[in-house]
C-alpha cells in the first residue's frame, strides 16, 4: 500500500541487518522528522537488532534463507510503499545537512536518483584518504526507477542517467575494532572468491596471488595516499592486502576443488 501524506511525496528507508545493534540506534534516530516509512529486514540477529529496530517504529521482516547483499536490499525495497527510497547500512547515519538536502530533493526533483557523499570511521579515524575520499553512492531513487544488482557482495546500484551529488554527509561507521576488520575479511574473501568462480574467473597461481596483494597495499597506501591517514592508514592497506591475498587463495583452491569434479 502507498504511503500517502498531504500530497507531499513520501520517503522510506530500507535497512537489512544482522547483529547490528552496534550503531543501528544511531541510524534510526537520525531518521526521524525524515523517514516516512521505515523497513529493516533482518537475516537473524542475535543481539538487540530487533529490538531496537520496534523501538523506532520499523517495519521488520525477516528472511533467514540469505541470498546476497544485492538481493536482500532488493527485498527490503520491495516491502516499501513510498514515492522515494533511501537505502541505507545499519552502521550509516544521516547527518542533519544531508536530511535538508534530501528533503529539498524529493520536494523539487530534478532526477530520479541521487548520489550521496560517504565519510567512514575506521577504528576510530574518519578516513579522508586511502581510496576511501571521495566516496559518492547513489543511494537516493524514486521507486521503480532503480534496484540493486544480484551480486553476493559489492552489490551495485542499476538505474539509467545521472545522479546528482547532495549537500551533506553520510557518517559510516565501518568497523569499530580490528576483531571487526578481520571478521568481515574472512567473509568478504570468501564470498568474493565464489563470486569470481561463477563468473568463470581463474586465480593464477601462486605468483599471481603475491603480485596482487603488494598491489592492493602499494595502491592504498601509497597511490590513495593511505600514509595521510596516520596508523589507520597503514592498518587499513595492510588489511586490504590481506583481503586480497585470501580471496586470491580461496579463489585458487575453489578453482581447484571445481576442475577435480
Amino acid at each position: 500500500m502507498d504511503v500517502v501524506k498531504q500530497g507531499v511525496p513520501t520517503l522510506g528507508v530500507a535497512i537489512i541487518t544482522k547483529d547490528a545493534a552496534a550503531h543501528l540506534d544511531a541510524c534510526l534516530a537520525a531518521l526521524t522528522g525524515l523517514a516516512d516509512e521505515v523497513v529493516v529486514v533482518d537475516s537473524g540477529s542475535r543481539d538487540d537488532t530487533l529490538a531496537i529496530a520496534r523501538a523506532h517504529g520499523a517495519a521488520i521482516h525477516e528472511n533467514l534463507d540469505w541470498p546476497g547483499f544485492g538481493r536482500q536490499k532488493n527485498l527490503a525495497i520491495g516491502y516499501l510503499g513510498t514515492d522515494w527510497v533511501l537505502s541505507l547500512d545499519a552502521d550509516e547515519v544521516v547527518s542533519p545537512e544531508l536530511a535538508a538536502a534530501i528533503r529539498a530533493a524529493i520536494r523539487a526533483p530534478a532526477a530520479d536518483v541521487y548520489t550521496l557523499s560517504r565519510l567512514s570511521n575506521f577504528c576510530g579515524r574518519w578516513m579522508r584518504h586511502s581510496g576511501w575520499r571521495p566516496d559518492h553512492i547513489p543511494r537516493l531513487f524514486r521507486r521503480g526507477h532503480a534496484g540493486y544488482s544480484d551480486d553476493l557482495v559489492h552489490e551495485r546500484l542499476l538505474f539509467s542517467g545521472t545522479a546528482p551529488l547532495l549537500a551533506g554527509e553520510l557518517l559510516h561507521y565501518s568497523f569499530d575494532n580490528l576483531d571487526q576488520v578481520v571478521d568481515k575479511m574472512n567473509r568478504y574473501s570468501g564470498a568474493g572468491a565464489l563470486q569470481r568462480l561463477q563468473r568463470g574467473k581463474r586465480s593464477g597461481g601462486m605468483p599471481s596471488v603475491l603480485a596482487k596483494t603488494l598491489w592492493s597495499f602499494l595502491r592504498t597506501y601509497v597511490l590513495r595516499r593511505g600514509f595521510l591517514d596516520g596508523r589507520e592508514g597503514f592498518i587499513l592497506a595492510v588489511a586490504n592486502a590481506e583481503g586480497t591475498y585470501y580471496r586470491q587463495l580461496k579463489l585458487m583452491y575453489l578453482a581447484e576443488k571445481k576442475d577435480m569434479q
